[in-house]
């Protein structure tokens, strides 16, 4: 018996993954991840570094993330706690969906994760106090291959629901795109 739901986005390889949660008079058990399961979504790495973060306040904008090849990730990304607006853009050098993005409400209570693929930026805004998340990666951080886009880059016209109330100095100062951005070749 599976314990996902994998649901199609608008964005090719972009996945919603919907976990089941099974309960008794005990409390509760939920599946964040299954190597096996996964891969009917995409998920055929092993994972090679799992973060928890904490944020603190709505509004809060962190992000647009994502590392260069050869250290390029896939990431599944699950909040454990409170709510969040996640967006995953499409960077892949030649993609149909180059430069779109698709957004997801994730949350303690709806159980649902984004399965992002490699060549997609990701970032999120806390729609709740106190939002704890979850990402396994399947390529370890690599500060040199870090890169970042400017969440507020108007060539992205990501539509955050919230104002944004903080924005790390880092994330502010990334720089905005330009024609000549072709995107990531994979």
């Amino acid at each position: 018996m599976s314990r996902f739901t994998i649901l199609d986005t608008p964005i090719a390889d972009l996945k919603i993954i919907e976990r089941q949660q099974l309960e008794d008079s005990r409390g509760f058990l939920v599946r964040l991840f299954c190597a096996e399961e996964l891969t009917a979504a995409g998920w055929c790495k092993p994972v090679a570094q799992i973060n928890h973060t904490f944020t603190q306040k709505p509004g809060t904008v962190r992000g647009m993330h994502f590392q260069r090849p050869p250290h390029a990730e896939m990431k599944l990304v699950a909040c454990l706690r409170g709510a969040i607006w996640d967006v995953a853009l499409d960077l892949r050098a030649g993609s149909p969906t180059f430069l779109q993005w698709h957004a997801e409400v994730l949350s303690a209570a709806n159980l649902r994760s984004l399965l992002i693929p490699e060549g997609f930026a990701h970032g999120f805004q806390t729609l709740s106090d106190d939002c704890e998340l979850i990402y396994l990666h399947t390529a370890v951080y690599t500060p040199g291959a870090e890169v970042g886009l400017n969440p507020q880059d108007p060539m992205l016209s990501i539509t955050w629901p919230q104002a944004i109330t903080e924005l790390s100095a880092r994330d502010e100062h990334h720089p905005m795109l330009n024609n000549q951005f072709n995107g990531v070749a994979l």
